[in-house]
């Protein structure tokens, strides 16, 4: 392994401006400085293989000189990622020492569950798009520390180390920074009217009624022309909302911006950790009223019991991999507070057999319990019959596998993707027995208020017509 100690850093976006433009740039962005909450962040560039899943065929290609050698395969992406990964197991001090980046978008689940092709496909952007890097810059904001890791599988590595030091050494001093077009968004549009919306509302009422369910994630989308420079457009986003599982992806046909404040999983030595979201109320400018909400949200028999349903089903997941007996909820019910809103927080525990990976828990778990709804599958088969357009990127996951054999892992909510001038984003939220069609569509709001305020700061709005009277969600 190389290591080459940096000048710490308090603002790791000044070191990705280096790298922003190269193709398969990553920056999974713990949200500092502007908040507290995360710890980490990963910068990461020039992957020696990358693998990109569009249905049933993953695109691999290895980059070990001018022209990269690539193959097609139907075999299923998470055995290829294994496969092509390679990890070795040895433990790191580092928390990424080299290893996978990228994300699984939420349409990957196809390749796990059987379900129907109802909602239309929109954009370009693959079902999984990941790249194996043999270097990155690590920063550890509370240590105030920095390391350029090279784990010296890519020859290229050794050869091009020093010069990989100057860059992130100019980029510290504010050198070479390119000129950069403005991003600009125009008006957003709902993929719900709001007559649609009512209709497929009633629709999982009455799937709960008949015992086909418990909890469904409906979802709205929302779709604006951009144009300009992404990387400006995630930097305006990560100023209005910190968020401690951010990141941004410059992969083919898309750029990914993401503020999520949810982990889905974390594997540290064959521990496991995963942190459900179920539970939502907006932030007030006033402490009191704040306050006031957060207390709301935490006694809420309702929005605890849409969040035990989550952490029933995890546990379950869990249990497919992990050892017998050691998944458990050390933690129920927390309220964390981020930019926007506060959420209803709870989480589980496990451990992995020795002959069991990350990848298996991820296959295993995947997609993320906190956004189909409960039974996992029945949920998601519902969801295919009533939203209108396939999610893509969102309620997937966004994050790193090691080589060393440990994960990290988002829930890709509060993301937006940008293909083809087009931004797209979503917001849902759990419905139950007793929900409520307009307070679901004020949570959708809630949810969505970053990713409105990023479009309206970008020069766009939200069409009137679609909040005042067609457009409604959960």
């Amino acid at each position: 392994m190389m290591l080459t100690a940096l000048p710490y850093h308090v603002d790791s976006a000044d070191l990705f401006e280096a790298i922003a433009d190269e193709p398969w740039s990553v920056f999974l962005d713990s949200g500092r400085p502007r908040s507290t909450a995360g710890r980490i962040d990963i910068l990461a560039a020039r992957p020696s293989v990358t693998l990109v899943t569009r249905g049933d065929m993953t695109d691999i290609r290895r980059y070990d000189g001018m022209h990269p050698h690539a193959r097609l395969s139907p075999d299923d992406p998470f055995d290829l990622l294994r496969e092509t990964l390679a990890a070795d197991g040895e433990p790191t001090e580092l928390p990424f020492a080299g290893g996978a980046i990228g994300y699984f978008g939420y349409d990957l689940g196809r390749r796990i569950e059987r379900l129907p092709q109802l909602a239309r496909a929109t954009g370009t952007t693959p079902d999984m798009a990941v790249g194996i890097y043999d270097w990155a810059l690590v920063v550890d904001h509370d240590r105030r520390a920095s390391w350029l890791v090279g784990a010296g599988r890519d020859p290229r590595t050794a050869a091009g180390w020093d010069a990989l030091v100057a860059l992130f050494g100019r980029a510290a001093a504010g050198m070479d920074t390119p000129t950069r077009r403005p991003f600009r968004v125009g008006t957003a549009t709902c993929n719900f009217t709001r007559a649609g919306y009512r209709q497929a509302f009633a629709r999982v009422q009455r799937y709960i009624a008949a015992g086909d369910c418990y909890q469904v994630n409906l979802a709205q989308g929302f779709s604006a022309p951009a144009s300009g420079d992404a990387w400006l457009g995630y930097q305006t986003l990560r100023r209005l909302n910190p968020a401690p599982y951010s990141a941004y992806l410059n992969v083919p046909d898309a750029h990914v911006l993401s503020s999520s404040p949810e982990r889905f999983l974390e594997v540290r030595r064959g521990r496991v950790e995963t942190k459900p979201i179920k539970g939502t109320r907006p932030r007030a400018a006033a402490p009191e009223a704040d306050s006031a909400l957060a207390r709301e949200l935490r006694d809420s028999l309702k929005d605890r019991a849409e969040n035990l349903m989550i952490v029933d089903l995890l546990r379950n997941d869990l249990g497919k991999v992990c050892e017998a007996g050691s998944v458990a909820v050390p933690r129920l019910f927390e309220v964390e507070s981020f930019a926007t809103v506060h959420h209803l927080v709870s989480t589980i525990t496990g451990r992995l057999p020795a002959a069991t990976d990350a990848i298996a828990l991820l296959r295993a778990s995947f997609p993320g319990g906190s956004i189909t709804g409960a039974p996992k599958l029945r949920a998601m088969q519902i969801i295919e019959e009533l939203e209108p357009e396939r999610r893509g990127a969102y309620c997937g996951a966004i994050g790193w596998l090691g080589f060393n054999g440990d994960m990290d892992s988002n829930i890709a909510i509060r993301t937006l993707t940008l293909a083809r001038d087009t931004l797209r984003f979503s917001a849902g939220g759990g419905l139950v027995a007793d929900s409520q069609v307009d307070a679901e569509y004020q949570e959708c709001l809630d949810k969505a208020a970053a990713l409105l305020r990023l479009v309206r700061e970008c020069g766009g709005d939200l069409d009137t017509s679609l909040t005042e009277e067609q457009c409604s969600g959960s």
